[in-house]
């Protein structure tokens, strides 16, 4: 048994694939296998691709569930004590492996890390340096668009992005896979709000680095696909993980959340998207699926949450001084 497991999840992603398993061949850390899930892609087989790579098996879905169901079964047919999340369109530094390992191995309480996401086409910039979320039911990528130079130092995150870091597979035992309702879009935030609930902390590493092309599979940063999906989450994410009385305090930010959101998306023709997002995730809510999904909170988890409350609305703060 290798000591890490990398799952890359594919979807009509063969043109980025290459270049992201060219770069785990020559790793500084050469304990880990690979596992490419492709989630019933349109445009061919990958298996020659997949398999003239040593160390690399392929999962092929007959039906595309998403991000979280194809990173699911990528999971479930590996038994590494750590894995490692990787976007096909990525590429990585050659001690990416290692630096992810030494950081989470000594942790027991650290359930992920995150790595530092880079620009792949302007390398000065951040993609992404650790995800936080708000009590205006936003997630945000921290640093995006900012200098690389700023982001030196580990830091404690809210979430790691699911397209570039390691996890604890004792989370994922304790409290379970992705979330698969979410389909894509903020499934990372959910499982990293499970795992603060449950006791365990999720940060950055600075010196794992991978650079990142962004939107390989959706195909833009703001599309109706996109939109609509990010905006059905936000009500499912904070149904399920929050208790009555933070659903009832953060309503007015939630609010507001959403007036911002649907004059921002106005500007850009995509409010209808936005729109239909949010009825589908207030229709989603009332389903039995989603309500066996609510958090089964015990007494230390409803101590938790009073600290991640705190957390949400620093992280408001933090973003709209960002925005």
């Amino acid at each position: 048994m290798s000591a890490v497991s990398i799952v890359i999840p594919n979807y009509n992603g063969s043109g980025y694939l290459k270049g992201c398993l060219d770069s785990l061949q020559n790793q500084t850390m050469t304990d880990f296998d690979v596992c490419v899930v492709d989630d019933a892609s349109t445009e061919g087989s990958i298996a020659d691709l997949v398999y003239s790579y040593p160390r690399t098996r392929l999962i092929e879905r007959s039906t595309n569930g998403g991000f979280a169901a194809a990173v699911n079964d990528g999971i479930k047919a590996t038994r590494s004590p750590y894995i490692i999340l990787l976007n096909n369109d990525t590429t990585v530094a050659s001690d990416f492996v290692e630096k992810l390992y030494k950081a989470i191995d000594p942790r027991p309480s650290c359930f992920s890390v995150q790595a530092k996401l880079v620009n792949m086409y302007n390398q000065t910039l951040i993609d992404d340096a650790g995800d936080f979320y708000c009590t205006l039911g936003w997630a945000f990528a921290r640093g995006k668009g900012r200098s690389v130079a700023d982001f030196i130092f580990r830091s404690n995150v809210f979430a790691a992005c699911a397209g570039a870091a390691i996890y604890r597979r004792e989370g994922f035992e304790l409290f379970g896979l992705f979330d698969e309702l979410h389909f894509c879009y903020l499934e990372d935030i959910d499982i990293g709000y499970r795992a603060k609930l449950h006791g365990f902390y999720n940060f950055y590493e600075p010196i794992a680095i991978c650079y990142h092309a962004g939107s390989a599979t959706s195909g833009s940063q703001h599309n109706e696909f996109k939109v609509r999906l990010s905006a059905r989450n936000t009500i499912y994410l904070a149904y399920k993980n929050q208790l009555p009385w933070q659903r009832f305090i953060n309503a007015p930010a939630m609010w507001l959340g959403r007036a911002i959101k649907r004059s921002y998306f106005a500007k850009k023709d995509l409010l209808k998207a936005y729109n239909e997002g949010i009825k589908e995730g207030k229709e989603l809510i009332k389903t039995s699926d989603a309500m066996a999904k609510r958090v089964n909170f015990t007494p230390k988890m409803m101590s938790r949450s009073f600290e991640i409350q705190w957390e949400m609305i620093v992280g408001t703060f933090r973003r709209m001084f960002n925005f």
